[in-house]
């Protein structure tokens, strides 16, 4: 019997990420309990600066010591049924999903990224509307980088993630208008 796919968010339009898309832990990518784990958080904004509370973010990043690899298992299928099979919670895999809640918020539990340069972290963003995915970076830090070298500082501003207290970190997201994060094309 021929394998049946079904339709993804660049197929269609959602409002639907919701739905099958997000998985139990995806907003865990740093194994429970260690000690250097930070939040990155934040909200996803329309062009009129309405929180969007059916977004859903993907996010991947190097590990701490610089490698790209991962663990395999962030989204371990049953091969059956499609169904979640879980991820054990203690390796670092590198990527995670996380919907936003009905104000608008994420938050993502991860570890430093150790990339050669400034520490950022990729974002892909899924929201209503959107006929295709949109690529960005949250930088941890300001400083030498090619690409926020290329901006100018107000949309370079865009992509710096506030640091907070207690290791965490504000990245707003704001797809249109005044502030429009800086989205990434690639080809």
């Amino acid at each position: 019997m021929p394998e049946r796919l079904l339709p993804t968010p660049s197929h269609t339009i959602g409002p639907f990420y919701g739905h099958a898309l997000p998985f139990p832990g995806g907003d865990d990518i740093a194994p429970q309990g260690h000690p250097d784990t930070i939040t990155l958080h934040g909200h996803v904004y329309d062009g009129a600066g309405t929180p969007i509370p059916d977004a859903l973010l993907d996010f991947w990043q190097a590990a701490p010591d610089g490698s790209l690899t991962g663990t395999p298992g962030s989204l371990r299928r049953d091969p059956s049924t499609g169904g979640f099979l879980g991820r054990n919670g203690v390796d670092f895999t590198g990527f995670g999903r996380v919907a936003t809640d009905a104000d608008g918020h994420y938050a993502l539990r991860t570890l430093p990224p150790g990339n050669a340069g400034l520490p950022y972290i990729s974002v892909c963003v899924f929201a209503r509307g959107l006929t295709h995915h949109l690529f960005t970076r949250a930088y941890l830090a300001d400083g030498t980088d090619p690409l926020l070298d290329a901006l100018p500082a107000e949309r370079r501003a865009t992509l710096i993630a506030a640091e907070g207290t207690l290791r965490t970190y504000r990245f707003d997201i704001r797809l249109q208008g005044e502030g429009e994060t800086v989205f990434l094309e690639f080809q």
